[in-house]
């Protein structure tokens, strides 16, 4: 299983746009990936999840992949991030 922490630096948050771009690029493995924000696990593949969680700025979370391309899903995923200026 691949996991890695992030803290979110956007000043929203995960909110409706970002959380997008992030399920679309989760949608892309086939891994099982999941986001976890105060100990609670979502589908990452899944919008209505990610933004269930309702996560603020400066909030820690982490990405877990479990799969043949679980490795790859995360350093993807966390391209996005960064690119995006969402977390780091």
């Amino acid at each position: 299983m691949a996991e890695k922490t992030f803290t979110v630096i956007d000043q929203a948050g995960i909110h409706a746009r970002p959380a997008t771009f992030l399920v679309s690029t989760a949608s892309q493995f086939k891994s099982d990936v999941k986001l976890e924000y105060k100990e609670k696990q979502v589908n990452l593949k899944s919008i209505m999840g990610v933004m269930s969680l309702g996560i603020p700025s400066g909030a820690e979370i982490k990405i877990l992949a479990e799969g043949e391309d679980g490795d790859e899903a995360v350093q993807k995923l966390e391209e996005v991030l960064k690119k995006e200026g969402l977390a780091n």
